[in-house]
């Protein structure tokens, strides 16, 4: 039986006609990130929201899903982890073939937006795939074998990238690398900097028998009268204070 993904969907408030796909990080699942849905529908009130889990279990978390076992974190061994790359990559390949045949919303309405390690398969695969995305958005995230995509690429979406500063997981220098790695690939990503925010990797251990915390960005609806562009970045630059370190 041909493996697939699955997590919560969010309709549309209104007729649907665009998809926003949200990838989540090492440890967390599709519930986690599913909260942004409510905060963006009303911006975007013509698109379905949908978080699939990853298809493997977290080798440090039970609890959490992962796209890939990290060798530093968990003793993997790099073999494995490219194994797991190529065969969550394949998987997350015909789950978007599957969503856009059930759907009807074509490629160029449907986004995909990643953290850290979801950033990290949405570059990969997005990339990879014949008709373009209508956009990729990536926070703390890393572009996998940049030295092969010019080769592998199959299309070219938007991308944006975004990325603390002060990330002591996935280091800031990770987005210089990553917009290198798509420009040699014939895209230009936009980078934008946070440099006056705290990092959206924070470390934090979890009280005794408590359940480790996940990438859970929690984005509040900003207060009346703050000019938006202050608002849009503060509130997605704190979303992860606080949080272990999910990749």
């Amino acid at each position: 039986m041909t493996e697939t993904l699955a997590g919560p969907t969010h309709p549309a408030k209104t007729t649907r006609d665009a998809l926003v796909v949200l990838l989540h990080g090492f440890g967390a699942d599709g519930a986690d990130l599913i909260g942004l849905a409510p905060v963006l529908e009303d911006h975007l009130p013509t698109v379905e929201f949908r978080a699939p889990n990853a298809p493997e279990p977290c080798s440090i978390n039970p609890m959490g899903r992962q796209w890939f076992p990290i060798p530093r974190m968990d003793g993997s061994t790099e073999e494995a982890r490219n194994a797991s790359i190529l065969r969550s990559a394949g998987i997350l390949d015909r789950w978007l073939d599957e969503l856009a045949a059930e759907t009807g919303v074509p490629a160029s309405r449907t986004a995909l937006v990643g953290f850290s390690q979801g950033t990290m398969m949405s570059l990969h695969v997005g990339l990879r795939r014949a008709e373009p995305l209508a956009a990729i958005v990536g926070f703390s995230g890393m572009l996998l074998a940049p030295e092969r995509l010019p080769e592998e690429i199959r299309s070219r979406p938007p991308v944006m990238l975004i990325h603390g500063e002060m990330d002591d997981v996935v280091p800031f220098a990770e987005m210089e690398k990553a917009r290198a790695g798509l420009a040699a690939a014939g895209i230009e990503a936009a980078t934008p900097r946070l440099a006056a925010h705290a990092a959206l990797h924070r470390a934090r251990r979890p009280r005794s028998g408590a359940r480790p915390p996940q990438d859970r960005p929690r984005l509040r609806r900003p207060a009346t009268g703050v000019p938006s562009q202050n608002r849009r970045s503060d509130g997605l630059c704190r979303g992860h204070v606080g949080k272990r370190p999910r990749i």
